[in-house]
């Protein structure tokens, strides 16, 4: 690493942290969460990025250099299909096998109790040991290789384990040597390290779907409640585990399910064990950064229950003022930048917009500049120019 780039990442990284402090840094970060987008910019299909997650690493660092962003993370395209494969995971769409090249990985949710990858009787195995159900039950049901506990052992079976264990390695050594090379040839922070779930976003993604789930919340109350309680501190602990040892980087919290339900849900069912965890990790002196998708206007005065500084309060759908008046007194704001003026918008009206918020958001410090949600490939290479153009303008202070 040169003294220039050495240089060049000290500054940044001092302006990043400063202001997910809630601080006042030399001007304000630029911390861009960027999906298709780079692959669009880099030349690749959304099909050579998923299928080759290098080439994904590789147009990261390119648009990390040709924006100037302060930071990144080094892959929002999360799929690979080199893992879905090895294990069989049945729940994605995948570009270039079920959709379009150009269009990225889909989910495929359980719309019926009996597509459901957690069945309605099964909450008591949950609830006793999440561990178990997991690996005995749940991913041999969304694997087309392996087989329950308690079924004839296949090789095809065993080869899926290994095949997946190795596979996962492989990727996550390659990611922190991609992280390296985003620090050292471009200067460009991490964005983030480690990941935390909500327990409800638990169940209702990946283990009831929002159908099943929404059935549940009247017939078996008291086994959803159970159920988040008992994820709970496996989630906790995988967030401290995977964390910045350094405790500068904050952990990635993104928010699904809780903006789809009431007032009651939210307070009952949501709410209680998310602020357990993110307090959770505040007492290890780790930030987490909310990331809610939607608009999460409805519960400010929960997140104003959270201890001040303990997070970073990503707006999407909400209006990014409101945020700030609720909130910013505590917590450092981000985004809040459109995406479909970053979509179908002139460079103009992106300059204009993050004028407009930077002079509304930022005059304190504690803002960082980001679009509203992840960008994808319909954005135009010519606004995001226009965003950093404008944070360098006019959020200097």
């Amino acid at each position: 690493m040169s003294n220039e780039m050495e240089k060049l990442y000290n500054e940044r990284l001092e302006r990043y942290t400063t202001a997910n402090k809630n601080g006042k840094p030399d001007r304000v970060p630029l911390r861009i969460f960027a999906a298709e987008f780079v692959a669009k910019h880099a030349g690749y299909t959304a099909q050579e990025v998923t299928h080759d997650y290098k080439k994904a690493f590789i147009a990261t660092r390119k648009c990390a250099k040709d924006f100037n962003w302060d930071s990144t993370n080094i892959n929002m395209i999360y799929i690979w299909t080199g893992l879905i494969d090895n294990i069989g995971i049945r729940w994605y769409k995948i570009p270039g096998i079920d959709l379009d090249p150009n269009i990225g990985f889909q989910y495929k949710e359980p719309k019926e109790e009996d597509s459901a990858y957690m069945k309605a009787d099964e909450y008591d195995l949950f609830i006793d040991s999440p561990t178990e159900f997991l690996a005995n039950v749940w991913l041999p049901r969304t694997s087309k290789f392996m087989v329950p506990v308690g079924e004839p052992n296949t090789y095809r079976n065993n080869i899926a384990w290994l095949k997946g264990g190795i596979g996962m390695m492989q990727y996550l050594a390659d990611s922190r040597e991609a992280i390296s090379l985003l620090k050292s040839e471009r200067g460009v922070v991490q964005s983030v390290a480690g990941i935390l779930k909500a327990p409800f976003d638990i169940l209702s993604d990946k283990l009831r779907g929002f159908r099943m789930i929404s059935a549940d919340l009247h017939r078996r109350p008291d086994k959803v409640l159970a159920a988040t309680e008992a994820v709970t501190p496996y989630l906790i602990q995988n967030a401290l585990a995977s964390a910045d040892p350094n405790k500068l980087l904050p952990v990635g919290l993104w928010l699904h399910r809780g903006t789809m339900f009431s007032d009651k849900v939210y307070e009952k069912f949501f709410w209680p064990t998310l602020k357990e965890a993110i307090i959770q990790l505040w007492k290890n002196g780790i930030q987490t950064l909310w990331y809610g998708e939607g608009d999460w206007s409805r519960w400010y005065k929960y997140t104003a229950e959270l201890p001040e500084g303990s997070i970073i309060y990503h707006v999407d759908k909400e209006d990014i003022f409101e945020a700030y008046k609720h909130l910013g007194n505590k917590f450092c704001i981000s985004g809040g930048i459109p995406n479909d003026i970053l979509a179908f918008g002139t460079p103009d009206d992106v300059r204009d917009y993050c004028k407009k918020v930077i002079n509304g958001v930022a005059k304190d410090g504690g803002y960082i500049m980001d679009a509203s949600a992840i960008i994808q490939s319909d954005a135009k290479i010519d606004n995001i120019k226009a965003m950093t153009e404008a944070t360098l303008e006019y959020g200097v202070y």
